[in-house]
């Protein structure tokens, strides 16, 4: 597939200009550019690249003297979890005609979204001195100042992207496919923010054919608990978000034998990923059980939070965990 354009964003002869800027996550997403290989010199044909710190020498300063509006596609990947994301989520906003919310990190929140479970408090707690493999016998958890520095605020919560700025556009993943992205990247370089596929992973899974008419539900188990037999995972009891995922990715995790857990996010015009795959379980248990069996089938779900939730926690959950007034 190459990539093209058929619309300058900004008009005249000049290049696209487009900026990348990484946030808080793993960097995952700014690698996932560099998978494009060979096709990444279509885009470089097409577009100019003005800032990206992660890979190139630019510094804050270059961004804040660039002329309003001046960038014509700027992706933002990661969350927001310090002062210093925010700012520069502002800022991109300001100097960007589109803002892409790139990667699950910056439309949901994804893994780190679940710390939002978690104050401040127990996070630094956590990491810094309860933590095994960390050697802190001073007890020294991180300030904002001290006599020589001053760092970047560690928010309360983490927040997305679209929390914080509006956003014209969303490219799912973790990270984004390369069938996703060079969609998106086709769409965006002709002046498109609306792309992607409306259906449901299952739609497009390598197994869907090994997907029985009724499932029946008697436990649910670990990937690591029971041998694949290379069926549909949730036809062997095995919890696969793929009812509740939108399609794109080509289900690549499945052929590699592993289950889908959710990181395209839901099917368009679904909200809670979490909440659509619960329905569809519950449809799979059915009424027929009492209600002792059913526990017992509830109590095999591990972590509900990470399982259900284990993307979009932030998203749903900006202020963090819902606290017992009672």
């Amino acid at each position: 597939m190459k990539l093209k354009s058929s619309v300058r964003l900004h008009g005249g002869n000049n290049m696209i200009k487009i900026a990348m800027y990484w946030g808080a996550g793993c960097g995952g997403c700014d690698v996932s550019l560099l998978g494009l290989h060979e096709k990444i010199l279509d885009l470089l044909n097409e577009a100019e690249i003005v800032f990206w710190p992660c890979a190139m020498d630019f510094k804050y300063e270059d961004l804040e003297k660039m002329e309003d509006k001046s960038i014509d596609v700027a992706f933002y990947n990661g969350g927001i979890r310090t002062e210093e994301n925010e700012e520069i989520a502002k800022l991109l906003r300001k100097k960007a005609k589109i803002l892409v919310a790139y990667g699950s990190c910056a439309t949901e929140g994804c893994v780190i979204g679940l710390a939002n479970l978690y104050d401040k408090k127990d996070i630094f707690e956590t990491v810094y001195l309860k933590n095994e493999t960390t050697k802190n016998d001073e007890k020294i958890v991180p300030k904002e100042e001290t006599d020589d520095l001053k760092l970047p605020e560690f928010l309360p919560y983490l927040k997305t992207l679209e929390q914080v700025v509006e956003v014209d556009a969303s490219i799912p993943g973790c990270p984004p496919p390369m069938p996703v992205l060079e969609d998106a990247l086709n769409a965006l370089l002709q002046g498109k923010t609306k792309f992607g596929k409306e259906v449901a992973l299952c739609d497009e899974c390598p197994r869907k054919d090994t997907k029985p008419d009724k499932i029946e539900i008697s436990r649910f188990y670990r990937w690591h608990e029971k041998e694949d037999n290379g069926d549909c995972f949730l036809a062997q009891n095995m919890i696969c978000m793929g009812p509740a995922t939108r399609a794109g990715c080509g289900g690549e995790c499945i052929s590699a034998n592993i289950p889908c857990t959710g990181c395209m996010g839901p099917v368009p015009k679904v909200r809670n990923q979490g909440t659509s795959m619960l329905s569809a379980i519950a449809s799979l248990i059915g009424e027929e059980i009492d209600e002792e069996t059913e526990k017992e089938i509830i109590n095999s779900i591990e972590d509900f939070a990470g399982t259900f939730y284990k993307f979009s926690t932030a998203k749903l959950l900006p202020e963090g965990r819902l606290k017992d007034e009672s």
